[in-house]
């Protein structure tokens, strides 16, 4: 009965290769999966951060039309840069003073920015008087932003850059 037992208590190399055959397989299937939800976090990350600079673009630009006409009320009405967005800006209204349209730099999730003196956060950026498919901005004002990234989207069809 003692060598019955001793004889039990490992594994064969049969089933040792069976084991790590399915482990392997295993692994082929989840290696993909991981990358594509790590793309598709991203992805989202991106479509929220364009979202939340546009919202602040155009709260600016609507900030600007409401503001009397006088000394201060000079320029196409968006922001001169993304900072000026961070750091606000005076439209004129002595209960308000400097108002801000974000609180943090918000960068492109696929192209961050190498250093943190980048003015542009990562983005390309377009002015008011840009073309609407321009790939360099004229730096007279930011009309909007997208993303360097020219990489297909996990949809198939679209570019980032093209969001």
């Amino acid at each position: 009965m003692y060598s019955t037992l001793r004889a039990r208590r490992g594994l064969s190399l049969i089933e040792l290769i069976v084991t790590i055959t399915i482990l392997g397989i295993l692994a082929g299937g989840i290696i993909p999966f991981a990358r594509m939800t790590a793309q598709r976090t991203k992805e989202i990350e991106l479509r929220r951060n364009l979202r939340t600079i546009r919202l602040a673009i155009d709260e600016y630009k609507h900030k600007f039309d409401k503001m009397p006409d006088g000394p201060l009320k000079t320029g196409s009405g968006y922001p001169k840069d993304l900072q000026e967005l961070l750091d606000g800006h005076d439209f004129g209204d002595a209960k308000a003073g400097k108002i801000k349209f974000l609180r943090r730099k918000i960068y492109d999730p696929f192209h961050p920015p190498e250093s943190e003196n980048d003015d542009m956060w990562g983005w390309n950026l377009r002015s008011s008087v840009d073309a609407p498919d321009s790939t360099t901005w004229g730096k007279e004002d930011v009309f909007d932003i997208y993303s360097m990234n020219e990489g297909m989207a996990l949809d198939g069809k679209t570019k980032y850059n093209q969001w």
